[in-house]
C-alpha cells in the first residue's frame, strides 16, 4: 500500500509512541521530515534525531523527552495543511500557536522554519503542522 502523506504519517508516529511512553520511533528518511524533525530537536520538543542506514533504506530515529512525571512537552500534534485541503499563509497571516507558548512549522520559499522565523524573515508559504 502508497503512502499518501508521509508527513501526516511521521506525526502520527511520533503521537502513538508518546502515548505508549516509548522512549523513541524510527520513521523512514525524507528530507522534508528530517527537517521537521529537525525543527522539533531546536525547539526542545524531542531530545535527539540520528539518520540511520539499514541496507538500502534510510531511517530516521527519533529519542523522545519526558518530563520528571512521565510528561512530554508535546501535547498536541496535529497536521493543518493536507494533501486535499492545502492551507498557506502569508507573513501576516501565520497563526500564533497558544499565545506564543506552541509553534507551527511552514515550508516557505527559503525552506522550513518555525512560524515565528517566517514572520521575522517576511515570508510566508503552506502551513505545515502545529505542536504545542
Amino acid at each position: 500500500m502508497r503512502m499518501t502523506d508521509p508527513i501526516a504519517d511521521l506525526l502520527t508516529r511520533i503521537r502513538n509512541a508518546i502515548h505508549a511512553r516509548q522512549a523513541s520511533v524510527q520513521v523512514p528518511y525524507s528530507r522534508m521530515k528530517h527537517e521537521i524533525v529537525r525543527i522539533l530537536k531546536e525547539e526542545g520538543y524531542i531530545e535527539n534525531c540520528m539518520v540511520e542506514n539499514s541496507g538500502a533504506h534510510r531511517n530516521i530515529k527519533i529519542v523522545l523527552r519526558y518530563h520528571s512525571k512521565n510528561q512530554s512537552p508535546i501535547s498536541v500534534i496535529q497536521r493543518i495543511s493536507r494533501s486535499g485541503c492545502r492551507v498557506f499563509c502569508d507573513k501576516g497571516t501565520i497563526p500564533v500557536v497558544l499565545g506564543g507558548l506552541g509553534i507551527n512549522i511552514v515550508t516557505t520559499s527559503k525552506g522550513v522554519m518555525t512560524g515565528r522565523k517566517a514572520r521575522e524573515s517576511g515570508v510566508g508559504g503552506e502551513l505545515l503542522c502545529e505542536i504545542s
